[in-house]
């Protein structure tokens, strides 16, 4: 009897150890749980607007109306609030903190922020000589508000990704053969240009029962479809893509435009006026990356995770202007205009803060963001360096400062690349991407804090 009672002993012994292993387990273990939500946060007319230089009126109507749509991601320790908003850039980061410290106590631990970069939106400044205006105010309160319908009415959802192709658009600074940079500002032609990605990845996010929650569309391409010359607010392509993917699905999922690396890429028909079929122009890039979406979408299978986790890292890291504070304030004054600093410039401060976030979902799907308007190149290597193979890059996040060219697009110059519209030293992407790389890395336990002697030398 004295090996039954040893073996009892044992299995007893067995059983504790696996009891405090569950205990020690996260509460997110059990599931990861999603929501969503959207608002209206269409400004009323007279309200100035964005992405046009010499565009000094304000809204005259609106054409289509701005949504701000919201997914909350919760693992049981960390929830985390998406935010897409049909505006020209985020939020600055007095709103953001105020977004933030709104919906803190709903136990939010992580925002991003997210424009989809429409240039038929209202401004949105870093700092307003005389405050916020009244509609991002009202903005900020419904947007908190749905942060908190979603949270409450969040459910347990599985995800998949898939990816297809959309050809909508072009790189627009074209290097000649003398090494020379034109702008194509627009091409009707359909000419075609490098670098380009016409990459459309889609993360779908599912109910249990297999009924899609969400579906989220990445893609690169500056939404430009409308000139100077619209005076009335519109999310362009964007607002067309979700509609139509929106449609497609019985009207059942909310769909999220998240801007990829268009800080080069124009729509095919970038600029066109409104006598010319701007509005259809519109419509064809929406619904072509629409369909390409839909069929992406009810190919990918989505399937629970058994150890479900949110990981993410929000960081700050510190740039120089690029340019000398001086002949920086001067150029942008004689390209911008004599509004610049009210409306589109930041004020000349020689040091900058720029947020950036890193998110890992299931430990297979990467997301990282960049607070300005990042060249392609970044999403391409992004993709092709991150230790996952799911992975979305996110530009016009949590803030805005300016272009972020590659450093060989900064040398080569062009708008964008080598303009008072770029405000961050040169090799501030590149620098954005490898600290994401490592971030990405090290959550998958791939980096190790303190030196390693498991190497082992050649016979």
């Amino acid at each position: 009897m004295a090996w039954l009672s040893s073996r009892i002993r044992v299995l007893l012994v067995a059983a504790a150890i696996f009891l405090l292993s569950v205990a020690a387990r996260p509460l997110c273990a059990a599931d990861l749980k999603a929501g969503v939500a959207s608002v209206d946060i269409t400004p009323p007319p007279g309200a100035h607007m964005w992405g046009y230089f010499d565009r000094v009126q304000g809204a005259q109507g609106i054409l289509d109306s701005l949504y701000a749509r919201v997914l909350v991601l919760d693992d049981g320790a960390r929830r985390v609030a998406y935010v897409d908003l049909d505006l020209g850039r985020s939020f600055g980061s007095a709103s953001l903190d105020r977004l933030r410290d709104s919906v803190k106590s709903a136990g939010i631990t992580h925002l991003i922020v997210q424009a989809t970069h429409t240039h038929a939106g209202p401004v949105v400044m870093d700092v307003y000589p005389s405050g916020p205006p009244a509609w991002e105010t009202a903005a900020l309160d419904k947007i908190a508000q749905a942060i908190r319908q979603a949270l409450e009415h969040s459910i347990p959802v599985r995800l998949g990704v898939g990816y297809g192709v959309a050809s909508i658009a072009y790189n627009r600074l074209r290097v000649g053969r003398n090494g020379q940079v034109a702008m194509l500002w627009s091409n009707p032609a359909r000419i075609p240009t490098w670098p380009v990605d016409s990459t459309v990845a889609v993360l779908r996010i599912d109910r249990t029962d297999g009924q899609p929650l969400a579906i989220l569309v990445n893609y690169a391409a500056h939404p430009v479809t409308f000139g100077s010359d619209m005076l009335q607010f519109s999310a362009d392509f964007p607002g067309v893509m979700c509609k139509v993917v929106q449609q497609s699905f019985a009207g059942k999922p909310l769909v999220f435009y998240m801007q990829g690396a268009a800080g080069d890429i124009n729509v095919y028909d970038a600029g066109t006026p409104i006598t010319q079929d701007a509005v259809g122009r519109r419509d064809w890039a929406g619904e072509t990356l629409g369909k390409a979406v839909v069929d992406v979408a009810r190919s990918i299978k989505t399937e629970p995770d058994p150890d479900p986790r949110i990981d993410v890292a929000q960081d700050t890291l510190l740039f120089r202007l690029r340019w000398d504070p001086a002949r920086f304030r001067n150029e942008t004054l004689r390209e911008m205009g004599p509004d610049a600093f009210k409306y589109f410039a930041p004020p000349v401060q020689e040091k900058l803060a720029l947020p950036v976030v890193t998110l890992l979902i299931d430990r297979k799907i990467a997301l990282m963001t960049m607070p300005g308007e990042p060249f392609v190149e970044f999403q391409m290597s992004w993709r092709s360096r991150c230790p996952v193979h799911d992975c979305l890059f996110l530009g016009y996040t949590n803030g805005y400062f300016g272009y972020l060219p590659t450093i060989q697009a900064g040398v080569i110059g062009g708008y964008g690349a080598a303009s008072a519209s770029t405000w961050v030293e040169l090799g501030a992407g590149e620098q954005i991407m490898n600290h994401a790389i490592i971030r990405a890395n090290s959550m998958l336990g791939l980096l190790k804090d303190s030196p390693s002697s498991d190497w082992q030398s050649l016979p």
